[in-house]
């Protein structure tokens, strides 16, 4: 994987913040906490020209909830 990701790597997104958020479930994450969230996670860097919007992070939090469901899953 790349080092550096930004606001359209909605995959890697979502992997690493079910990584660093396994306990949390994405569809109580208010978009303003998403939105710090996704700001703080390591390798992650805002480009000019794309800024984030509300279906991004829809898509964001969907792919996330995706991601923790696979990993539940896997444990089973």
């Amino acid at each position: 994987m790349p080092d550096t990701f930004h606001w359209l790597d909605v995959q890697r997104i979502a992997e690493e913040l079910a990584e660093a958020h396994p306990g949390r479930d994405p569809y109580q994450v208010r978009f303003t906490e998403l939105r710090e969230m996704v700001r703080v996670l390591p390798g992650f860097q805002e480009q000019p020209g794309h800024p984030v919007n509300e279906k991004i992070l829809e898509t964001i939090q969907a792919a996330w909830a995706d991601e923790r469901d696979e990993a539940d899953r896997d444990e089973d």
